[in-house]
C-alpha cells in the first residue's frame, strides 16, 4: 500500500497539500476538517482526472493511505488552548509571544526554534508515556 504524504499547514485556517497530486487542495477551520476535506477533495480530483483521461500518479492507481503531517504553525495551533503557552514555553524554552506569533502565523519559526518546539512535544509525550 503506497503512502502518500499530505502537508498540513496553518495561516487563518488549516490547508492541505500533497507534492503527489498537483491542484488538489483544501481548506477547513479545524484540524480534522482539513483531513477530511482532502479526503473528498482527493477523490473529485482523481475522478475528474479520470474522466478527462488525464495520467494518475503511479501512487494513487492501488491501494493507498495518506498520511497527514503538521507543519510547526499547525501543531501549535491545534494545541492552542489544549496546552496552555505558558506550558508550551516552559516546555520549549521559548517565550509565550514569540508561541503566539507563529501560531498567528505572524512569524515562521526557523529551524532551531522547529526543533525546540518538537523535542519540547516529544519530551511531554515521553512523561505521558510513563505513567502506570
Amino acid at each position: 500500500m503506497e503512502k502518500i504524504i499530505v502537508h498540513i499547514t496553518w495561516l487563518d485556517n488549516y490547508g492541505a497539500y500533497s507534492d503527489v497530486v498537483d491542484g488538489c487542495v483544501a481548506t477547513n477551520d479545524t484540524l480534522e476538517g482539513v483531513k477530511q476535506a482532502y479526503r473528498e477533495a482527493l477523490e473529485l480530483h482523481l475522478q475528474g482526472m479520470r474522466e478527462d483521461g488525464d495520467d494518475i500518479p503511479s501512487e494513487l492507481q492501488g491501494p493507498y493511505e495518506l498520511i497527514f503531517v503538521l507543519n510547526t504553525q499547525a501543531l501549535l495551533k491545534h494545541y492552542d488552548g489544549i496546552l496552555t503557552r505558558a506550558a508550551i514555553s516552559r516546555l520549549t524554552g521559548i517565550n509565550e509571544k514569540q508561541l503566539g506569533h507563529y501560531i498567528q502565523g505572524i512569524r515562521t519559526p526557523r529551524k532551531e526554534q522547529r526543533t525546540k518546539i518538537i523535542n519540547g512535544l516529544h519530551s511531554l509525550a515521553r512523561e505521558l508515556e510513563s505513567v502506570e
